[in-house]
C-alpha cells in the first residue's frame, strides 16, 4: 500500500478532494486519479517501487514509492518539483577538454554530447530520455531498482556536493530494501559495465570518480 498526503505546509492543512496520480518509473505506467480524502490522503493498492507523485497534474515528488509519502505544498500554485532537479544543484557547463573523444546522441531530437564512455559533456543535458537512451545503448534493461539507485545518486549529490561512494549506496539500499539486495555484489549486479559508482553515476548524469580518468 502507498499513500500520498497533501497538505499546506504553513498551516498543515490536508488538501481534500485532490487528485493524485502515480506514474511508475519501471514500465512508464500511470495509475488513475485518486482524490485525497478529509485527511488529505490518497492510497494506492500497489508493491513499493520507483516513481513520481503528480498532484493536480504537477510533479511534486520523484524517489521511492513506499508506505506513506507527505507532499507539502505552500501554495496549490507553487511550481513544480521535477526530475531535472533544482537550478543550481548540479554541476552545469561544458567538461571537454582538448583531444576528448566526442559522441552525440539523439534525445527527443536535440543532440546531446557525452564523451566516448557515454558521460555527459554537460550535466546540465540529464534527463530521464536521456537515461533511457543511454541505457538502451549500454544494453541495460531498466527496472525499479535501477531508477531507484539513479534518483538516489542525484539526490545525494544535489544534498552533499559529491558523488555517493558505494560504501553510502550499500548502507542507504540495505535500509530501504534488505541486506542481499543492498549488498556491493547485487547494486554491481544491477549495473555490471562498472558497477553503480560508475555506469550508475553515467546514467545519473554526474562526473567521473576520482580514479576514473
Amino acid at each position: 500500500m502507498i499513500s500520498v498526503k497533501v497538505l499546506m505546509k504553513f498551516t498543515n492543512e490536508p488538501l481534500k478532494r485532490t487528485p493524485v496520480i502515480l506514474r511508475m518509473d519501471a514500465d512508464d505506467g500511470e495509475t488513475g486519479p485518486v482524490l485525497t480524502d478529509r485527511t488529505g490522503i490518497a492510497r494506492f493498492d500497489l508493491p513499493p517501487g520507483s516513481g513520481k507523485v503528480l498532484v493536480s497534474g504537477v510533479e511534486r515528488y520523484h524517489g521511492r514509492l513506499e508506505g506513506e509519502i507527505v507532499v507539502a505544498l505552500w501554495s496549490i500554485t507553487e511550481s513544480a518539483d521535477d526530475s531535472t532537479g533544482a537550478p543550481g544543484d548540479f554541476p552545469a557547463g561544458s567538461n571537454a577538454y582538448p583531444g576528448m573523444t566526442l559522441r552525440s546522441i539523439d534525445v527527443n531530437g536535440r543532440a546531446v554530447l557525452t564523451d566516448s564512455e557515454g558521460y555527459l559533456v554537460n550535466p546540465a543535458d540529464w534527463s530521464e530520455a536521456f537515461v533511457k537512451i543511454q541505457s538502451a545503448q549500454e544494453g541495460l534493461v531498466l527496472g525499479d531498482e535501477h531508477w531507484e539507485v539513479i534518483r538516489f545518486l542525484r539526490e545525494r549529490y544535489a544534498e552533499h556536493g559529491h558523488q555517493a561512494t558505494v560504501r553510502d549506496m550499500i548502507r542507504h539500499f540495505r535500509g530501504v530494501w534488505d541486506p542481499e539486495r543492498g549488498s556491493n555484489r547485487y547494486l554491481h549486479k544491477l549495473f555490471p559495465a562498472g558497477g553503480p559508482q560508475k555506469q550508475g553515476n553515467r546514467l545519473a548524469g554526474l562526473l567521473r570518480t576520482k580514479g576514473e580518468h
